[in-house]
């Protein structure tokens, strides 16, 4: 068989590469729905939740948020569930096990079409995949008790058909996730912020100290809490200096072929023998 066309992306996600260069790194691709697992036996991170649905959204999947070991859980898990679902609103937050089996059923009735698994090593996103996929095809290790974290038992990407219609991808576990031009995304995660600012005064109000800001007055009411705006610009200013970053590497790659073409012309007409 030939290859005949590459189809372009329905959707991809991306995040920064670690290091000094601006290239995204693409961790999936042609994805539908995004499975974010974040473990309860260890302590909570809602940064790091932040960080992963805006990932998400930016790449135009649907999120789900899995909580996985709901059996060995630091605290009341209906409490977990309730301080999740006020970080990601529109997203389906689902309680779960492998061990006792709690809420497999109801995760696979919720995903549709290519599903990814992501999230930090020792979340159970391969225990989490060998349950949906009703065997142990996929390696899992032990996670340290100290802090509730794995080593990397999944080292590559791995794309599985499910039982029920569609296919997994398992990918390796997240020690950074860092953002890369995720402004739409991070609206969308921080949706109530979004829609208090259309009250602010100003159209251009950077809800710093300007008069008249809806989402101030939130926090001083104690309606929007003060780490949810802290976070919000946080992850904006680190959006836009990815962004930044990315558009000074484009002009400098058009400066270079400029130069380069203009070297090879300069050498083109040097050697180019005088009309008699």
């Amino acid at each position: 068989p030939e290859l005949a066309a590459v189809l372009p992306r329905r959707t991809a996600i991306n995040r920064a590469s670690a290091g000094a260069s601006s290239h995204a790194q693409a961790l999936a691709a042609n994805v539908d729905t995004v499975a974010i697992a974040i473990s309860l036996a260890a302590r909570g991170a809602p940064g790091l939740v932040e960080r992963l649905l805006a990932l998400a959204w930016e790449s135009g999947a649907q999120p789900v948020i899995v909580l996985t070991k709901a059996d060995l859980a630091e605290q009341d898990p209906a409490e977990s569930l309730a301080e999740t679902a006020a970080l990601a609103p529109g997203v389906d937050v689902l309680l779960t096990s492998t061990a006792t089996g709690e809420g497999i059923d109801t995760l696979a009735a919720v995903l549709t079409g290519t599903i990814v698994l992501l999230g930090a090593s020792g979340a159970g996103k391969s225990s989490l995949g060998n349950a949906l996929l009703g065997a142990d095809l996929l390696a899992t290790g032990h996670v340290r008790e100290q802090d509730g974290r794995g080593r990397h038992t999944t080292v590559h990407r791995e794309l599985l058909p499910l039982p029920t219609g569609g296919v997994l991808i398992d990918t390796p576990g997240l020690r950074s996730v860092g953002l890369q031009d995720t402004g739409d995304g991070i609206e969308q995660v921080f949706a109530e912020i979004t829609q208090l600012a259309r009250h602010c005064r100003f159209v251009d109000c950077a809800h710093q100290s300007e008069p008249g800001c809806a989402v101030l007055a939130a926090v001083e009411d104690g309606a929007l809490p003060e780490r949810r705006l802290v976070s919000y610009r946080k992850l904006l200013r680190e959006s836009a200096w990815a962004a930044s970053r990315d558009d000074a590497r484009l002009r400098a790659q058009r400066t270079a072929e400029r130069k380069a073409i203009t070297r090879h012309l300069r050498a083109t007409y040097q050697h180019r023998k005088p009309r008699t």
